[in-house]
């Protein structure tokens, strides 16, 4: 494991080569779960604020499931969730013709339509955050829907935290991701 700051980083994460297949899994990973993907309090405002904006991206499905519950629910350990409909997919995953999930967050966030990209949880994926012991633990999600993306990632040979460079800086900052790769490097 890597110790930066308050966070630990865990050696499978360290370990792991990846690049998501999205063809093969189809965006299993927002259909797919016991629960809805994790919210932080902060993101719970700003997708109220753009609710309308992503509005046109979502199912309708979706929609009625915001409409009655809002943006939010908590899973069984009362941690904040995307809620889900019929409790299989997020309510905010869209679905191309071919049957591949989207994320009608990201989709609304590429058009222009909002600033907030989509959940930090979202774009960190394979990766888990789990506060423990006043660490913040950074932990690979090995799930059986991402073995496509494993096999990519080894044929390439990229590793996970740079597959996820832009996720991670996003959620800890430039300086934390530079000493991540400088303490990676510095075991080979």
């Amino acid at each position: 494991m890597i110790i930066i700051n308050n966070t630990i980083v865990s050696e499978d994460f360290i370990q792991a080569r990846f690049i998501c297949d999205l063809p093969r899994c189809k965006g299993d990973c927002c259909v797919s779960g016991d629960a809805g993907a994790p919210l932080e309090d902060s993101e719970i405002g700003l997708l109220e604020d753009d609710l309308e904006q992503i509005k046109p991206f979502m199912t309708e499905a979706g929609w009625r499931v915001i409409e009655e519950n809002g943006v939010y629910d908590y899973d069984d350990l009362g941690n904040l969730v995307t809620p889900l409909v019929n409790d299989r997919e997020c309510a905010f995953a869209g679905f191309h013709e071919n049957g591949v999930s989207f994320c009608s967050i990201e989709k609304a966030w590429l058009e222009g339509k909002t600033e907030f990209r989509k959940p930090v949880s979202c774009h960190l994926y394979p990766v888990r955050l789990q506060n423990k012991d006043g660490f913040m633990h950074i932990n690979y999600h090995q799930w059986s829907i991402c073995v496509p993306a494993k096999r990519k990632g080894e044929k390439a040979g990229l590793p996970l935290y740079k597959f996820l460079k832009e996720a991670l800086v996003r959620r800890f900052g430039e300086d934390w991701y530079f000493q991540l790769e400088k303490k990676i490097l510095a075991r080979r």
